[in-house]
């Protein structure tokens, strides 16, 4: 291809074309040239074969010389995609950092007379060598180095604004803002958090103005009471996730965390933290375009150097209300097992053999029962418990993540059992259950208080005795002082611990239990009595399709028992005692939760197994709606 052909295809001279091509057009028309230099990129025109007569001629070759390139692919990728676009080659140089290798970039590309360059200066002592690019008629576009430069850059300081918007949308106000030290791009984000906080009158504290690098960071959030945390940088979050996570708090549950993402690969492999993803890609677009425009002479006069996305967060999966705000949760602290349940068609006696019928495996244990019952009737639910080291470990523990239940109260033994129970279902649907212990026996009160943080914000705890009854005792008395009530049921016990006695506010025996630690007294009535006299202010007693007793200061009343046939009565207990407190918790009267808790309580029995039988929130109060109108108004 000649620049005769060149001319005749853009209908001009051929000395009109050379003046173009060699930036000697300030005589001609606009629209000409774009036309020239349109049919010269698309026909890959070189003037004289390759031999520039000037360093002024056009070589359709960009350059983008990045301070480092670490985090650069996507941008450098977006670069190269648009330049190709547009008919142009684009080379690629990397300074690491280091202004001696800056220059050698810089002279390279004067010596392939690059058209424009992209240039992200190592510093600010940089600038000396912009004339090399100058003499050469090189076109520059600076990035990332305001004020030092006028540079393109991401508008991060709006991200930042966005970032902590979204944390005040969900009504927090203690709001932290974790950087990297001396990093521009995290002094943009904190400009942008600073400005939000202004703009929301929420007063600015220097002290929640975080480092990653910081020692004490954690501790610096509980000392402030800091719910929500805003990251300028991904790798920052993923660092304070773990470090919460090892002082076992939980992301969303008990701190919000947003953050600037796309600064590490392989996020995926990571938490879901919700963020916003920084648009190399656009970016790359944006400043190649405007390179190039420069380059061509059409510069639009109204381009902004500041690059402002569009911010949109995927998902919400690390953002919740702060605590204060949410519902009470229910914490849970009890057995875990794995029940291993027979169907027979009598309970095993000694000198005889007993057949099975059918057989199934399944989680269960009080603690697992209950906080499973709560957890499908939409309650924030944290369970306490300990399993072993075996294979029946790790099915406990992908049950309990399967109800979408926190497993950070969960403890493991090294080289113990998961507890095991063993239950024979008889024809009538009664049940007679033998149990071993296993990790359930070192749940301890060391344990419990280390776990201390998940009875904050708590409505009440459910507590079952077959755990060590120090452990019991502990949990209930932290749970008073973090201002939740306690929900007994006395698994296994013969006496009534007097320790146990003062935290008790809702002491939840079934028929056999009650005679066991009161068996001078024959008569439910008196058997509640009795715990009444003891002090504690709430019994009520199961008594399986009998229904259940109520005795309180003002009441003394019988429930009736749901009209369904019984399959299987283990778990009656643990789902009545998992309804009774989340109605409680949700503010219904004592009477009213009662009477729901009876109605979850038969969903149970009339099937087979526990946890399969605990029953959901929609399904529950559909039953209630139509069986007992108005009992679910608040």
């Amino acid at each position: 291809m000649t620049i005769n052909e060149i001319a005749k295809l853009a209908g001009v001279s051929a000395s009109t074309v050379s003046k173009i091509i060699n930036n000697k057009d300030q005589s001609i028309n606009p629209e000409t040239r774009e036309r020239v230099l349109r049919i010269v990129k698309e026909y890959n025109y070189t003037p004289y074969g390759m031999i520039k007569s000037t360093s002024q001629a056009k070589t359709f070759l960009l350059a983008v010389l990045f301070r480092y390139t670490g985090k650069a692919n996507q941008l450098a990728s977006a670069v190269v995609h648009t330049a190709q676009k547009h008919g142009y080659s684009v080379l690629i140089f990397d300074s690491q950092n280091d202004p001696a290798e800056e220059l050698k970039h810089i002279t390279a590309i004067c010596q392939k007379n690059a058209d424009g360059v992209l240039w992200d200066p190592v510093n600010a002592d940089s600038a000396k060598h912009a004339h090399y690019f100058e003499e050469r008629g090189i076109q520059i576009c600076y990035l990332n180095r305001a004020p030092l430069f006028p540079s393109y850059q991401i508008d991060f300081m709006h991200m930042g604004y966005t970032l902590t918007q979204k944390l005040i949308d969900f009504r927090h106000s203690r709001i932290a803002c974790l950087m990297k030290e001396n990093n521009p791009r995290s002094e943009l984000v904190r400009e942008g958090y600073r400005k939000c906080l202004y703009d929301n009158q929420i007063p600015y504290d220097h002290q929640l103005e975080l480092y990653v690098t910081d020692e004490d960071c954690c501790s610096k959030m509980m000392t402030y009471h800091v719910t929500g945390i805003v990251s300028s940088h991904y790798a920052a979050a993923l660092t304070l996730y773990e470090q919460l996570d090892q002082l076992h708090y939980n992301v969303p549950s008990d701190f919000s965390l947003v953050s600037l993402k796309n600064d590490i690969s392989d996020a995926g492999a990571f938490p879901h933290i919700s963020g916003l993803e920084i648009p190399y890609g656009k970016f790359g677009c944006y400043i190649c375009e405007a390179l190039i425009q420069k380059c061509e002479k059409k510069e639009d006069a109204s381009a902004s150097l500041l690059f402002t996305p569009s911010c949109a967060f995927s998902q919400e999966d690390s953002i919740d209300l702060p605590p204060t705000l949410r519902s009470r949760k229910i914490v849970v602290v009890g057995s875990i097992n794995i029940d291993n349940t027979f169907s027979v068609d009598g309970v095993p006696q000694a000198g005889e053999t007993t057949r099975i019928l059918d057989s199934t495996v399944s989680l269960g244990g009080k603690g697992a029962n209950q906080a499973i019952g709560a957890a499908r009737l939409g309650s924030e639910v944290s369970l306490i418990t300990s399993i072993g080291s075996d294979l029946d470990s790790n099915f406990a523990i992908h049950a309990l993540t399967s109800e979408q239940l926190s497993t950070q109260g969960v403890f493991r033994d090294m080289g113990m059992q998961t507890g095991k129970a063993y239950i024979y279902i008889q024809g009538d649907g009664e049940s007679t259950i033998t149990i071993l212990p296993g990790a359930n026996a070192h749940l301890s009160s060391e344990r419990i208080r280390h776990r201390r943080h998940l009875f904050q914000n708590a409505g009440y705890c459910l507590l079952s005795t077959e755990i060590p009854l120090e452990a019991a005792i502990e949990a209930a008395r932290i749970s008073h002082s973090c201002g939740a009530k306690n929900i007994v049921n006395p698994a296994a016990l013969k006496l009534m611990p007097k320790e146990l006695i003062p935290y008790t506010d809702i002491f939840i025996p079934n028929r056999k239990a009650a005679a066991a630690l009161c068996p001078e007294h024959h008569y439910i009535e008196d058997q509640a009595d009795y715990f009444f006299e003891l002090g504690i202010p709430v019994t009520i007693i199961t008594l399986g399709h009998e229904g259940c007793y109520l005795r309180t200061k003002d009441v003394s009343r019988f429930f009736p028992a749901a009209d369904v046939t019984a399959i299987d009565t283990t778990g009656g207990a643990d789902a009545f005692i998992s309804a009774l407190a989340v109605y409680l918790t949700e503010g219904l009267p004592l009477e009213k939760a009662i009477e729901i808790a009876t109605c979850a309580a038969s969903f149970c029995v009339a099937r087979l197994g526990v946890v399969p039988a605990l029953v959901d929130k929609t399904t529950l109060e559909a039953y209630v709606s139509r069986v007992h109108p108005g009992l679910l108004e608040r």
